[in-house]
């Protein structure tokens, strides 16, 4: 239980800090997403004291759990955030969030999204195409605003992560050539309402190495010289986010290990480091919570059908991606090879496969590693209503979201007139 230090058995029976999860299932019902506020705070903490003295500033990617409560929490803290939409910018204000402690980052942002960027003046826009920067310097111009720009540099390097969360790489949509970045940082007098004032890049998520970081960052350190012997006025580097989280057997490096590290590849260069760690802040910091509904033996496999499924965490469908899962009693008996899945009609909707448990009906288990891509990429399918969430403060419970009600999926339906 090393990886989860604030969800621990007690007497064979699971705890979130100082709360049994039967007792959250009982008042709160399942499926339901279970968070330790100690565990955020102990992370977010490990980053701000990796850093030292240094002038950095943490930027949460809030596309990794986007919850009121995380975010209210995290600005309490003193973080910063790193968005990807209008929807994500009016979730943190909303929180309470410093509109200069604000990135948006992401390939596609729409002219009405740069607005309302503009118009609640966030630190810096991380641009990812020529395209995108010559529209952003129009919208600017017709707002008679200066927009903060720190053009997102595709390094090519190998983020040796799942394809699908690798972000670094040529053949990838994100990001600007650095040949063309420079090009384009050097004709900073075509565009009279951008101000050059960074220079970004983000390789992928999900990565236990610290290679692909030292290459990426030895790149941008290098543009970065080069652009400030031009006399360009860069003030930042962002070097992403990305660290990874131990779900099975990974071994990434600890938060003092990498931003040793960045600190490393930026050398005796004066500039604000800014980081955008998602995952690793609140991936270990919450779990999910179901009930087993049935068991089912077949001459092939057993099956835990549980009320937990694909719509509410669809990592494993989508990424093959493991998640530890924990019996929130643990029983003594003979021990059983389950596939654990749920109530969706798809054979893809499954949780975990050959989980050894003894176990019975009705009976409690814990998705461990699910605070991250959980509940922010839950959907309805089925017509499922998204779970409960909750938050744990040593012996208190605090409901942070409401289970959806299926009136609540309808009312914005209306049926055709006869």
């Amino acid at each position: 239980m090393s990886d989860f230090p604030h969800f621990e058995y007690q007497q064979n029976a699971l705890y979130v800090e100082s709360v049994p999860l039967e007792t959250i299932a009982s008042k709160f019902g399942t499926p339901c997403y279970v968070y330790s506020r100690a565990a955020l705070i102990t992370t977010y903490q490990a980053f701000e004291q990796a850093f030292a003295d240094d002038d950095f500033l943490i930027c949460y990617a809030v596309k990794a759990n986007s919850n009121l409560a995380i975010l209210n929490l995290l600005v309490r803290l003193g973080s910063g955030f790193d968005i990807v939409s209008g929807g994500e910018l009016q979730r943190v204000i909303k929180a309470g969030g410093d509109p200069q402690k604000i990135v948006f980052s992401g390939v596609g942002k729409q002219a009405d999204e740069m607005r309302m960027a503009l118009a609640t003046d966030i630190l810096c826009f991380n641009v990812e195409s020529a395209a995108e920067l010559q529209l952003l310097n129009q919208i600017a111009a017709a707002m008679n605003k200066v927009a903060p720009v720190s053009l997102r540099v595709n390094p090519d390097v190998d983020a040796k992560t799942h394809p699908y969360i690798s972000t670094g790489l040529k053949e990838n949509k994100f990001g600007i050539p650095l040949e063309e970045a420079e090009q384009i940082y050097f004709s900073a007098d075509q565009f009279p309402h951008i101000r050059f004032t960074g220079l970004d890049c983000h390789i992928g998520s999900q990565l236990t190495e610290l290679d692909p970081f030292t290459q990426a960052g030895e790149k941008l350190v290098s543009l970065l010289q080069r652009l400030k012997s031009g006399n360009q006025q860069i003030t930042h580097l962002d070097l992403g986010g990305g660290l990874g989280i131990r779900y099975s057997t990974e071994t990434p490096p600890s938060i003092q290990t990498y931003v040793n590290a960045l600190r490393k590849t930026l050398g005796t260069n004066k500039v604000r480091l800014l980081i955008e760690p998602g995952r690793s802040l609140v991936g270990n910091a919450g779990l999910l919570l179901t009930r087993t509904i049935y068991l089912k033996h077949t001459p092939d496999r057993h099956f835990a059908i549980v009320d937990a499924a694909m719509n509410d965490l669809m990592r494993p469908s989508l990424y093959n991606a493991y998640h530890e899962i924990l019996p929130v009693l643990k029983r003594n008996g003979d021990l059983c090879n389950y596939q654990v899945v749920g109530p969706v009609c798809e054979t893809g909707d499954f949780l975990g496969h050959d989980r050894k448990f003894s176990l019975e009906a009705a009976d409690l288990l814990a998705v461990m590693s699910a605070g991250a891509y959980g509940t922010s990429m839950s959907s309805n399918y089925n017509t499922r209503p998204r779970a409960a969430e909750v938050m744990v403060d040593g012996d208190t419970v605090h409901l942070i979201r409401a289970r959806e009600t299926i009136d609540q999926l309808t009312a914005s339906e209306t049926i055709l007139p006869a």
